[in-house]
């Protein structure tokens, strides 16, 4: 059978036994003699002496610090300056930026390759739609009536504002449908 040893945290109850122990310790030190409140109270005034004069040589020791430090030029900004690029370096090689900046990497290249991929697609889509029997048929039209205006403007016999030459050649290419562009002329093929 194991024994145990009980510490203070243990959460065993305490027992009457104990309950007598505890009113039997007296926290005013009643008991203390004069002759041993003296020798405590000056304990307390030498300890006091002490921390005064420790105090004093850490006021000495500060005043040439900062005398030393003028002297090498170190002043409180330069100092902000070297403590944040030391905090800043530090930051830069501990395990969590390192982790964070390949995380962002890694996003960063997949939301590359997803743009590229969608360009692509794009592309693709345009070039599906430029060899679309609907965009020829439009492109058939525009080139017709810009064949048409340079035509007209470029003939003298016509002299006509361009203003209307724009409309006689909107009209005759509304007139004309992919069906039977061309087939109406004297060159038309037999």
């Amino acid at each position: 059978m194991e024994t145990r040893q009980q510490g203070f945290l243990d959460s065993e109850p305490l027992r009457e036994a104990d309950e007598d122990y505890v009113s039997e310790v007296d926290l005013n030190n009643s008991i203390m003699t004069e002759e041993e409140r003296e020798e405590i109270h000056q304990e307390l005034v030498k300890l006091e002496e002490e921390i005064s004069t420790l105090k004093q040589v850490l006021a000495s020791k500060e005043k040439q610090q900062a005398d030393l430090r003028q002297k090498l030029g170190i002043s409180p900004l330069s100092e902000l300056r070297n403590n944040f690029s030391r905090s800043w370096h530090d930051m830069q090689t501990s395990t969590a930026f390192k982790k964070t900046s390949e995380t962002l990497s890694t996003a960063g290249q997949k939301t590359s390759a997803a743009f590229t991929t969608l360009g692509s697609a794009i592309t693709r889509k345009f070039g599906d739609m430029r060899n679309s029997p609907s965009f020829k048929s439009f492109e058939e039209k525009v080139e017709s009536t810009v064949t048409t205006i340079k035509t007209k403007v470029g003939t003298s016999e016509s002299r006509g504002s361009f203003e209307d030459v724009l409309s006689s050649a909107a009209n005759a290419s509304s007139q004309d449908t992919p069906t039977n562009t061309l087939t109406d002329g004297p060159d038309r093929p037999c």
